[in-house]
């Protein structure tokens, strides 16, 4: 048994049933490269059989403890039932981008059933240009960013006939726990509250501004005498930088319902690349100036343009060397300003430079586990209320939100990868939007190219497919300004 840690559990917490929990990808793959030019369940499923024993996530189970008592564990599924998790559909004539889109949209927009392993894959035929959409969706408990890469390698291969794999690992004889010995696991954990808050105390008050819990009354105030209180004991006169950025709201930052919108599509690597040597920035950089592009135009088309930066919640990754292999959440998230009150695309990118260097400095004086030390001061039982009590106070009429939307930028590799023999086009992310962020932009690069997933909330974003539209005029407008 495998017990979830508070960050993992915070991404179950927050669930509701218009809030959902889980992360999702859309892979094109092409069919042609496949053994007989033929990609279908058989062979994905096939597939998975053999990676399964290299793969323990797909086949956890969650077992909740009795009245909340402690955070739930991850058990192997004794009645582990492949055929419900791998599906298969097509879309009707012609298979257009934007009829995909609406499919993934449907398709994420439904909870996982929680009595199972926390995913599911579907297979999407019918696709106009012959290739085959795989969607994957796994709950963000199980994995994060890196983790969920770590989970896709041992899917793809980086040639068309596979790899040689190793040898399976010994049968365990874990059984799945009954109610009694949940409860007496609850009840044992019951004294380790305290021992948790104690232990988290010196790194999470001090920083608790730099955490979704800054929404509570009094936050900032708290975490500003303890980071004074904790310099002043250890003699350390460095000036700490702090965030003080507030976030406007827009009409994405509300409560979101239970149906999104998605939209799909890709720009060069190199272009990206020659922006960011032309004007001595990061990859990165370009991209958090992209999107601040693109969300600046949505927001003048629906006349509602703050007079300052919208604030973007970035994921930060802590995971160390030690981690791979551990899969779960070892994340941060951090605060950066997106410039969309700065009309001039070259002084937008220059001054995302800035910000991004002032929030990494925020970052490496941060510690690593900040999300989870400040997290243990809730105790499981109430656990769930309070994570939502956050977001809620984040979209009543009085409250600024934290954060206005999601911008992820995640790195892959640069070279052609394959799923059964079949190659992989294209891998775009479908990711989480939550009350007070209904807007998520994530990008994956991937062989030469860019992967960018757009999800919105289906009634506070209504033309999504603007945001992929305009990535390419505001490229344009970066590699035309002058140095």
């Amino acid at each position: 048994m495998r017990q979830l840690t508070s960050l993992d559990a915070q991404f179950l917490a927050l669930e509701t049933p218009r809030q959902y929990g889980h992360v999702a990808g859309l892979a094109i793959l092409d069919p042609s490269t496949a053994p007989g030019g033929k990609l279908g369940v058989e062979e994905i499923q096939r597939l998975l059989t053999e990676r399964l024993p290299l793969l323990p996530p797909l086949r956890w189970r969650l077992a909740e403890v009795p009245l909340g008592l402690d955070y739930a564990y991850w058990v192997d599924d004794p009645d582990f039932d492949l055929d419900f998790h791998v599906r298969e559909l097509a879309l009707p004539s012609p298979g257009t981008d934007h009829q995909l889109a609406d499919q993934t949209a449907r398709i994420v927009s439904r909870p996982l059933d929680r009595a199972r392993p926390l995913w599911e894959l579907y297979l999407i035929q019918g696709l106009r240009s012959g290739h085959v959409g795989m969607l994957t969706k796994i709950h963000h408990s199980v994995i994060d960013g890196i983790s969920g890469a770590e989970i896709m390698g041992l899917l793809l291969d980086t040639v068309p006939e596979g790899r040689e794999l190793p040898g399976p690992r010994p049968p365990g004889d874990e059984r799945a726990p009954g109610e009694l010995e949940m409860l007496a696991r609850g009840l044992m954990g019951v004294p380790k509250y305290p021992l948790r808050a104690l232990r988290s105390l010196p790194s999470a008050v001090p920083n608790l501004d730099e955490t979704p819990f800054s929404t509570l009354p009094g936050t900032g105030a708290v975490s500003r005498v303890a980071g004074r209180l904790q310099r002043a004991v250890r003699g350390d006169g460095q000036r700490v930088v702090r965030s003080t950025l507030r976030a406007p709201k827009t009409s994405f930052n509300g409560r979101i319902s239970a149906h999104r919108r998605f939209a799909f599509g890709q720009l060069p690597l190199d272009r990206v690349k020659a922006v960011k040597d032309r004007h001595g920035v990061s990859v990165n950089d370009v991209v958090v100036s992209l999107c601040a592009g693109v969300v600046r135009r949505w927001l003048l088309e629906h006349d509602e343009l703050p007079l300052e930066p919208l604030v973007a919640q970035i994921p930060v990754s802590v995971r160390t060397d030690e981690d791979v292999g551990t899969f779960g959440n070892r994340i941060m998230l951090m605060s950066a300003p997106l410039f969309t009150n700065e009309a001039y695309p070259l002084e937008r990118l220059r001054m995302t430079h800035e910000a991004l260097r002032e929030m990494k400095e925020r970052h490496r004086a941060l510690p690593a586990q900040l999300l989870q030390d400040a997290n243990h001061f809730i105790p499981p039982a109430v656990f769930s209320r309070a994570a939502r009590l956050t977001f809620s106070l984040a979209t009543s009429q009085a409250g600024r939100p934290t954060w206005n939307l999601v911008i992820s930028n995640v790195p892959g590799p640069q070279f052609p990868l394959y799923c059964a023999g079949a190659e992989l086009q294209a891998n775009y992310p479908v990711s989480v939007i939550t009350d007070g962020m209904g807007l998520n932009i994530t990008v994956m690069s991937y062989n030469g190219h860019m992967d960018f997933g757009v999800v919105g909330d289906r009634d506070q974003i209504p033309d999504v497919w603007c945001f992929i539209d305009w990535l390419e005029d505001e490229l344009a407008d970066l590699e035309e300004a002058e140095a």
